[in-house]
């Protein structure tokens, strides 16, 4: 066999190397440049360290932008804030009032990005962020209190610090790249992945994929009213239930937004998250459970939209026996699934609807009065829509999950909607169930995405269902997909809401191929290409060892 030959031979055995990526993600810069400095700092501290940073730079690129604009402003005589004088033009240009009227932080002079990165050659770099943190604090009251400040620890060192300040000073993470960006949500979602792999908590806290959070707010459709989430995470829910109101053509006052969070730098990421929105949120005085700490006792919320801790265990069920909020069953000790469940139950308005993520054993469990409690919302109308969702959707967890809505309103009232005003069908005792799992592709070797056009199928088939007014086709079940199953045939179903058990199996066209010969000929072409395969190696073996004798001898 000559050389070429046997070049392209191996080139059809040997792995396949990776084409380089022509632009990394700004999530994958940002990981590889924290990752590179950590060193041995802990990772649930050093998460936070850097997502001070780049909240700390988010903020000097949009505080520096709208400086910009003040200064072509008063730099240019046709404009109403033309000043003839340098003294003039500074005091528009240091004028608070400036910036909070575009809802830019005030960023004390001193304490801004680009002073620290002349000083990230200093030793004193830890000092200089802590005083920037502080100062940045005292100037904008609604940050009080939420920023990180302990940069001068000893194991933060001065070269892991300013080297994270000169790689968020690179050229393409400038202000401009920052525009309409969701940064620390996606930064949050992609490095609490890596963090929470590292920390080995793999069914814990983490953030939920925008990708679901955007197919839970457009079927939930939050256009007007109150938006609670109990488990707030990062405030992402809050931050797409917005985008959707102004998408539709509403303003971001059409919503009011409540939330509670337990973990305190989760909390204090969520203020800061929400914060470089300008989406005013009420998540409490500060951290707390929501079970044993209620912040807001006394709310009904229209939407409410939330992705609670998955199966936990340590909820301090046995402190709650007796709890009023447990109308339909007393949640399990071992299990809060039923509790996170019945507590947006009791924060529901009267025309309220709700959505959670859980995981699939939710939608079967006879385990500790599980299917009591299950049967209890079946058979009360409660339960409106059952999702089956892919697995492998989150970065920290395998576990499949699916979708619950809940609504105390099946009567069809009109209501605001996409086109207006809207008017629903009558849906009472009726459930709809969507199997999703086969939807979605592997965007890498372990987690799937769903598209654009997986989200919408699903959202667009849920709004057909409730009978909604607009350009959409009129319901069907779709075998395997969708099916709409009624109260009695769940009950026929020992209360198990799986989609599977209602969507049945997707029709295959019949081939005319009978199904003995089908199995026979595909049998077949598998075994021969097994023996292809073989066959190959061993004259690709061959003719190595054939070069390797030639070149000893």
């Amino acid at each position: 066999m000559c050389f070429r030959s046997l070049i392209r031979e191996l080139e059809l055995v040997a792995p396949r190397q990776k084409k380089p990526e022509a632009e990394k993600s700004l999530e994958a810069t940002l990981w590889e440049a924290a990752d590179r400095l950590r060193s041995r700092v802990d990772a649930a501290e050093y998460k936070h360290v850097v997502l001070g940073l780049i909240f700390l730079k988010y903020v000097s690129d949009v505080f520096a932008k709208r400086r910009e604009q003040l200064q072509r402003l008063v730099d240019n005589p046709g404009s109403d804030y033309f000043m003839p004088t340098d003294a003039a033009k500074a005091s528009v240009l240091e004028n608070r009032d400036e910036y909070a009227s575009e809802g830019v932080f005030w960023m004390p002079e001193g304490h801004r990005w680009d002073d620290l990165r002349k000083a990230a050659k200093q030793t004193d770099i830890g000092e200089r962020i802590d005083a920037a943190m502080d100062a940045i604090e005292k100037e904008n009251p609604s940050l009080r209190g939420v920023l990180p400040k302990r940069y001068a620890r000893r194991e933060l060192t001065p070269a892991m610090l300013g080297g994270l300040v000169d790689t968020f000073s690179r050229k393409d993470l400038a202000g401009e790249e920052h525009k309409g960006l969701d940064v620390l949500g996606r930064v949050y979602e992609y490095f609490l992945g890596k963090f929470a792999t590292a920390e080995g908590k793999l069914g814990g806290e983490f953030y939920t994929p925008r990708s679901i959070v955007g197919l839970m707010v457009e079927m939930l459709e939050p256009y007007d009213g109150r938006v609670f989430d109990p488990a707030c995470g990062s405030g992402g829910m809050f931050v797409q239930a917005e985008e959707f109101v102004e998408a539709h053509g509403g303003r971001r006052s059409d919503i009011s937004v409540f939330g509670q969070e337990q973990n305190p730098t989760t909390w204090r990421l969520a203020k800061m998250n929400l914060a470089l929105r300008g989406i005013e949120a009420n998540l409490g005085p500060e951290w707390g459970d929501s079970f044993h700490h209620d912040a807001h006792p006394d709310l009904r919320a229209a939407f409410i939209l939330t992705n609670p801790p998955f199966n936990v265990s340590d909820w301090g069920g046995e402190r709650l026996r007796d709890d009023p909020r447990w109308k339909y069953g007393t949640p399990p000790v071992g299990n809060a699934n039923f509790a996170w469940i019945q507590h947006m139950l009791a924060h529901l308005s009267p025309t309220g609807t709700m959505v959670t993520v859980l995981a699939n054993g939710s939608l079967s469990s006879q385990q500790s009065g599980e299917g009591e409690i299950r049967r209890n919302l079946v058979d009360v109308d409660l339960v409106e829509c059952i999702v089956a969702l892919p697995s492998q959707l989150f970065y920290t967890t395998q576990i499949p999950v699916c979708l619950w809505f809940l609504t105390r309103d099946k009567s069809g009232k009109s209501r605001t909607s996409r086109s207006g005003a809207s008017t629903r069908r009558p849906r009472f005792n009726e459930v709809l169930f969507i199997d999703a799992r086969t939807l979605g592709h592997m965007a890498t070797r372990i987690n799937r995405e769903l598209s654009a056009d997986d989200l919408a199928r699903i959202a667009d088939t849920y709004h057909a269902w409730r009978g909604e007014d607009g350009d959409l086709k009129p319901y069907d079940d779709v075998p395997g997909f969708c099916a709409s199953a009624t109260i009695d045939t769940i009950r026929g179903h020992h209360h198990v809401l799986t989609p599977g058990r209602y969507v049945g199996s997707e029709v295959v066209e019949d081939d005319g191929e009978p199904l003995d010969k089908k199995i026979a000929r595909l049998t077949q072409e598998i075994r021969d290409g097994f023996t292809k395969r073989t066959e190959l190696q061993t004259k690709a073996l061959a003719a190595l060892d054939s070069l390797k004798a030639t070149d000893n001898a």
